[in-house]
């Protein structure tokens, strides 16, 4: 039996990943729960399971990981304020289920160099998809990794057509419900610019092998080019209890989490070209992923402040983008990364952008 415990437990993530573990209650045993604020909802998810260890907050939750016994620590937590928790589970030498890709993709090689082989299991359904199919092959014969896209509430659409966009219509995304940062950073595609540099940092792949095609049925998850001309893909309907309950018990399967496909029913699936003039988050994630050190929690934190001030009112949907971009280009990075200098970073970035905001 795996002793699990869940940071962001009232979110998507944990409360999914609740539904999990209330199903295989002899796989699995939760032994700590910690929320941001739902207090109310944390005591209820508490006396349902017979957790003794709860917490509150971020502080809170990284002294839950230190302390109580574990052998899994799922991070459901959102943005970068999961770095520390992420550290911690390290640290305690716990499996890590990382749902918080955040935490990779700001901490970079702070988090690399305390991982041992093995020890972060990806939960966000591509690198979940990449995590499975690479499973089909040596390292030395993956030539690319292609995550997919649904594209979002605008696939399609032109650069122009979008400086219209309204805050209701960037939540309305046909597959998933994220909340608002991270649905609306989907409709960007800021979300997927994060994916790419968490998969080169997951995997260790180049950026220059790391592609994204838009594939709007959300079916396959991602894929992995080997080699010699074959491509594995990790295909199921949309469900992240399916990646989730991987994550808690990799690398086994858990029989009967998720629906499979129904192959006796006629279905068809399309891919399409990423139309970067239109969404150019992916690109210059890849810029900000290549140039490495602070840049990727510049990126982060400069999109959550630009998303925060469109859904305000204060920032048109095409300038989340554009003040990124322009926060990226105006930073000058710490050559010594620690967690002092990335929080100096991300605060130097939400600064900046707020200031572009208000101009």
């Amino acid at each position: 039996m795996r002793r699990i415990i869940i940071l962001g437990s009232t979110g998507s993530i944990g409360t999914q990943a609740l539904d999990v573990i209330r199903a295989n209650r002899t796989r699995f045993e939760v032994v700590g729960l910690a929320a941001g604020t739902d207090a109310v909802t944390l005591a209820a998810q508490a006396e349902e399971f017979g957790v003794e260890h709860t917490a509150l907050g971020i502080a809170e939750s990284e002294q839950l990981v230190r302390d109580v016994e574990a052998d899994v620590v799922l991070n459901g937590i959102t943005g970068s304020i999961g770095l520390g928790p992420t550290l911690a589970a390290l640290r305690a030498g716990r499996i890590l289920a990382l749902a918080n890709k955040e935490s990779l993709i700001v901490g970079g090689d702070l988090v690399r160099d305390l991982a041992a082989p093995g020890q972060i299991v990806p939960v966000d359904s591509e690198h979940s998809a990449i995590a499975q199919a690479l499973r089909g092959g040596e390292k030395h014969e993956v030539r690319r990794l292609i995550l997919t896209a649904s594209g979002g509430p605008f696939r399609g659409r032109s650069r122009e057509s979008l400086r219209s966009v309204t805050p209701a219509q960037a939540l309305a995304h046909p597959t998933w419900d994220m909340g608002l940062m991270v649905t609306t950073n989907s409709s960007t595609l800021v979300n997927k610019g994060l994916e790419v540099i968490e998969a080169h940092l997951l995997f260790g792949v180049p950026y220059d092998r790391i592609d994204v095609t838009v594939h709007p049925q959300s079916i396959v998850h991602s894929m992995v080019e080997f080699i010699d001309g074959s491509t594995l893909a990790q295909a199921s309907p949309p469900d992240m209890r399916l990646p989730i309950s991987l994550g808690l018990d990799w690398p086994h399967r858990v029989a009967g989490v998720g629906a499979p496909l129904d192959w006796t029913r006629s279905q068809a699936w399309t891919f399409e070209p990423l139309d970067d003039e239109a969404f150019p988050a992916v690109e210059l994630a890849k810029t900000v992923g290549r140039a490495g050190s602070s840049f990727p929690a510049v990126y982060n934190a400069a999109n959550e402040e630009a998303v925060l001030a469109f859904h305000a009112g204060a920032l048109s949907y095409l300038g989340i983008l554009d003040t990124v971009r322009a926060v990226v280009e105006a930073h000058e990075a710490n050559d010594v990364l620690s967690l002092e200098s990335l929080a100096e970073a991300e605060t130097w970035a939400r600064e900046k952008a707020r200031a572009l905001i208000a101009r």
